[in-house]
């Protein structure tokens, strides 16, 4: 089975690989597993939001402030996502076995 990745996860996954150091496009793009094209789109809207900026000096991204109070909240939220996918399949499990002994034959 084949996981996709939602948009929060490919964000959280730049801002990290921006916020280990200095990161130059390639960097990201094979950090974060991503086409060129696709990450050209996410640094647009990520230097829009102002969750990275694009140091000329040295020719990197930066993690702004901004960005670190992005991923601190990710990953908080991720914790909460994955407890709550862990009791709905929980759930769904209870509720096929309900339904086997009310339909089998």
């Amino acid at each position: 089975m084949v996981s996709y990745r939602s948009k929060l996860e490919i964000i959280a996954d730049i801002l990290y690989v921006v916020g280990q150091n200095l990161a130059k496009k390639t960097h990201i793009m094979y950090k974060a597993n991503l086409s060129y094209k696709v990450l050209q789109k996410y640094l647009r809207n990520l230097t829009a939001a102002s969750l990275i900026n694009f140091d000329n000096n040295d020719q990197c991204y930066v993690l702004t402030r901004k960005g670190q109070e992005f991923l601190e909240v990710y990953k908080d939220y991720a914790k909460t996502n994955k407890s709550v996918e862990k009791s709905l399949n929980q759930v769904n499990d209870k509720k096929k076995n309900l339904e086997e002994l009310c339909f089998s034959k």
